[in-house]
């Protein structure tokens, strides 16, 4: 025992569980970018099983979560997406719609003058 450092022991402790503690929270992050999860530092907290306390008192990890929460809030969510995709599918849609209108009544025309014709055909024929 009288190699026994107890500073490089506490040191070497405390390291390991640093390390512990950031693998439980990458491994937690990269879950909830995953499943696009809201994050957040309850949500991480949950997620990795480590306080809150201690995801603030560690300036890298409070960095990282709150550098990835400002770039989710960024991204617009799945609802958004589809509703502007609707909005602007809106207009694409009405002119389709209006072309294919166009060619239906031109072709209605086609055949009430076709029509006409094979009318006026019977008539001489009676």
């Amino acid at each position: 025992m009288s190699n026994y450092d107890r500073k490089i022991h506490l040191k070497s402790i405390h390291a390991s569980r640093k390390a512990l503690t950031e693998k439980k929270v990458n491994d937690a992050l990269k879950r909830l970018i995953k499943i696009r999860g809201s994050i957040n530092f309850n949500n991480v907290a949950n997620e990795s099983g480590v306080s809150k306390a201690t995801l603030y008192n560690h300036p890298e990890i409070r960095d990282r979560i709150e550098t990835l929460r400002q770039q989710q809030a960024n991204v617009p969510t799945p609802k958004q997406v589809k509703r502007e995709m609707n909005e602007s599918n809106k207009d694409a849609i009405i002119a389709s719609l209006k072309r294919k209108n166009k060619k239906l009544e031109d072709e209605n025309q086609r055949l009430k003058k076709q029509l006409k014709i094979a009318y006026s055909d019977v008539y001489k024929n009676l």
